[in-house]
């Protein structure tokens, strides 16, 4: 029960990494809003989950939805301990210069300007009760880039960037901020990722693994449970690599 009463809010925590580390944080005794724009899959999985898990409809590139969220959660169980910015999307592969503006808009709202929009809603509530954790979802691509998602690659660099200026910035007011880069796994962005998913394409993807298999949710809620918690008391500012060895 390492996170036993502590109040979360988890986006994209309808599926994929964001379930995993929903379902963790449920285990390890936290209370979880799962925050998503996909609202009929959170509230499955909060069925599946419990009544310690609640659904609630965000989306996190609009400041709007950003605080519709804040408001549910303070409603719901007053200042959130941990914050987790899972929610993110990619754009198909292709050249750089080939990718659309609207495209390129979509993967910076959802990736970049999303992490601005959770502090600015919910820092100043963490700084009055000077405690608070947050972790930031990024990416290997962010690490060891991948030709042809370059501007995702680009938008996971910015996310490992902003959370070691947060941790920075945020540590004398009591208040740690982290990142996990996760290869990819089986979640619904892995074809997007390789462009199709065709048993030749999983052979290519998982040659440069090390480990030899994709991350998996339960390797995310573990890496984010351990973050999260007091265990982690004196870790800030990490960017940790789950990857299998992938960036080595």
């Amino acid at each position: 029960m390492r996170l036993e009463n502590k109040k979360v809010i988890i986006t994209g925590a309808a599926s994929g990494f964001g379930a995993g580390i929903a379902k963790k944080f449920i285990e390890e005794g936290a209370n979880v809003i799962v925050a998503d724009i996909d609202e009929k899959t959170a509230h499955k999985t909060v069925l599946d989950l419990g009544a310690r898990a609640h659904a609630f409809f965000v989306d996190v590139s609009k400041s709007a939805s950003v605080s519709r969220l804040k408001d549910f959660s303070l409603s719901h169980f007053g200042i959130a301990d941990i914050i987790v910015n899972n929610a993110g999307i990619t754009h198909a592969p292709g050249a750089l210069e080939k990718i659309s503006e609207d495209d390129f808009d979509k993967v910076f709202f959802v990736n970049c300007k999303s992490v601005y929009l959770m502090a600015h809603s919910f820092i100043p509530e963490m700084k009055r009760k000077k405690s608070g954790v947050f972790l930031n979802v990024a990416s290997t691509a962010g690490v060891s880039p991948r030709p042809n998602l370059n501007w995702y690659n680009a938008s996971k660099g910015w996310m490992n960037t902003a959370t070691k200026t947060m941790a920075v910035e945020l540590a004398s007011h009591g208040i740690r901020v982290n990142a996990i880069n996760p290869v990819a796994g089986e979640t619904p962005l892995l074809a997007t990722f390789m462009g199709e998913d065709s048993p030749e394409m999983r052979a290519k993807f998982l040659s440069t693994i090390p480990i030899g298999r994709f991350s998996t949710p339960e390797d995310m809620g573990n890496a984010a449970c351990f973050l999260c918690s007091d265990e982690a008391s004196m870790i800030t500012g990490v960017c940790l690599e789950v990857d299998g060895g992938r960036c080595i």
